[in-house]
């Protein structure tokens, strides 16, 4: 069928977006793209395919319907996410090493998968995990990050140290719900949304969590 755009407007050849390799230097998996490519302009509904073997044997003829087929790249890049988001470490562990070295690791990539559209993302959580952020910490806040630091339990965080430190937190300050939980994350990661920070405290580690919580 003729593709059309999400706008409905027909698409442009010179559409150098749309190219495979184009698309393939974004960073979208191979399956993704033909994933879509196989439902679109079908009656099936597009989704998420591990193999070519499985495409082809849901494939038929009689089920391409005969109006322009809507491309939209909203769509393509949601079949991506849920594509790597099932991805194992041993399947991107090169890839991720290609990105930094420091993302070449199994907890890191359990841990930020989820939060990927696209293997590029990565390197966002790299710099957040890693890097020398800025936390986002309001002036209001400042005296509650403070006292959140020295509560902070001793030695080697785990998954248990969030759940510990934010109830020993409550515990001091009353601060519960949002005012609790979502100002130590932007204090933590300079975000307001990501990966779960049980799951996410122990890869920054003592000693870049307690610098962020100084400013």
């Amino acid at each position: 069928p003729l593709l059309i755009g999400a706008d409905g407007q027909g698409l442009s050849k010179r559409l150098g977006s749309l190219s495979m390799g184009e698309l393939r230097a974004q960073g979208y998996e191979p399956m993704s793209i033909c994933s879509l490519l196989a439902k679109i302009g079908t009656s099936d509904n597009v989704e998420a395919r591990e193999s070519l073997q499985q495409l082809s044997d849901e494939f038929d003829f009689g089920k391409i319907g005969r109006s322009p087929a809507r491309f939209d790249e909203a769509e393509l890049k949601g079949l991506n996410a849920a594509i790597l988001h099932a991805l194992p470490f041993d399947a991107v562990k090169d890839r991720l090493a290609a990105v930094d070295p420091r993302a070449a690791d199994e907890a890191f990539w359990t841990v930020v998968r989820a939060n990927c559209a696209l293997l590029p993302d990565v390197a966002g959580w790299i710099d957040t995990v890693f890097g020398d952020i800025t936390p986002l910490v309001d002036d209001e806040d400042k005296d509650f990050v403070a006292t959140a630091a020295t509560l902070l339990p001793e030695g080697e965080l785990t998954a248990e140290t969030w759940s510990q430190w934010t109830g020993a937190v409550k515990a001091e300050t009353g601060r519960k719900g949002r005012g609790l939980f979502m100002t130590l994350r932007k204090a933590l990661t300079g975000q307001e949304h990501g990966p779960d920070m049980g799951a996410l405290l122990p890869l920054i580690g003592r000693e870049r969590a307690l610098k962020r919580l100084a400013g």
